[in-house]
């Protein structure tokens, strides 16, 4: 899958604010140095901080800032400077927070969350833009996250490959690997029966190369934990190409692998990228805060 074309640099944010902006060397990916979000929670999005954070989410896909020391309301906070809150629809929220929800591996637990190569939901007809995810408590070693640039990845596609999918859809299902994308039924109470029961139903048919709504930027969208077919397609038929384009995004020179510390926070653009939380910590105690922010329907 060699393509002709060379992708351009897209590291180019100057802050003018004076933030440490620390591009990670994959082709997404960067950590705002030294920074505590808190100050500025109640700014709005046109401060001139702000500006140069949304900034450089817009370029590099997943930012991090390590060191913060949030509450599940600050979270919130945080978040809504990326977009309007949305909502995770097969977990229950904290009992004193509707917007928070907590991912946590106990350390008799052996699945973990989410714990395949995915975006976040894109079996809603308007899938997140974005998550927020908090590390509250993490092991010392293991339970990485790895993200996929999938603009970097349709850009390698060849012209022909790619102007052929940009005239499929997919069908996207929450049903697809369910066994594997949930939590440990033994010991896990997030997730009802009645979630599951929806999880069957809930599925949506998107463009296989999307557009960012703000970037312009086209992204390869689909994963193997959400994507059955190919819109008038057999599952069967789509197999082939589904499993080439997965193998294909997965591909190291496009991923970025981050080691979670206490405190640390990031956030990442759903509409332009893959990941996949390491399940490799058991005995190990894991939680995570998690905020969702609402989307637009896919074109």
């Amino acid at each position: 899958m060699k393509s002709a074309r060379r992708r351009r640099s897209r590291w180019g944010i100057k802050a003018v604010t004076g933030l440490t902006i620390e591009p990670c060397a994959a082709p997404l990916g960067a950590e705002i140095a030294g920074f505590d979000v808190r100050p500025v929670l109640h700014e709005p999005a046109d401060h001139p901080l702000w500006q140069d954070i949304l900034s450089a989410f817009a370029d590099r896909k997943v930012l991090f800032f390590r060191d913060q020391a949030l509450s599940p309301a600050q979270l919130v906070d945080f978040a809504s400077h990326f977009g309007p809150i949305g909502h995770y629809p097969f977990a229950e929220p904290l009992p004193d927070n509707p917007d928070v929800i907590a991912v946590i591996k106990e350390p008799d637990q052996k699945t973990n969350f989410g714990g395949m190569w995915h975006t976040d939901t894109p079996y809603l007809e308007r899938p997140a833009a974005a998550t927020a995810l908090y590390a509250v408590e993490v092991p010392d070693e293991g339970g990485d996250t790895i993200w996929s640039d999938m603009v970097a990845a349709l850009d390698a596609l060849p012209w022909g490959l790619v102007s052929e999918l940009s005239q499929l859809r997919a069908v996207q299902s929450a049903a697809k690997n369910k066994r594997e994308l949930r939590a440990d039924p033994l010991h896990d109470g997030s997730m009802s029966g009645t979630h599951e029961e929806e999880m069957d139903t809930q599925q949506a048919t998107h463009p296989v190369v999307r557009t960012h709504p703000l970037t312009g930027e086209k992204a390869l969208f689909v994963s193997p934990a959400h994507t059955t077919n190919f819109a008038g397609l057999s599952e069967e038929a789509s197999e082939p190409l589904l499993d080439e384009l997965f193998a294909h995004a997965i591909q190291d020179q496009f991923c970025h692998r981050h080691h979670w510390t206490p405190g640390t926070l990031a956030i990442w653009d759903n509409r332009v990228s893959l990941h996949y939380p390491l399940n490799d910590y058991h005995g190990h105690r894991r939680e995570m805060l998690r905020v969702t922010i609402d989307g637009e329907v896919p074109v």
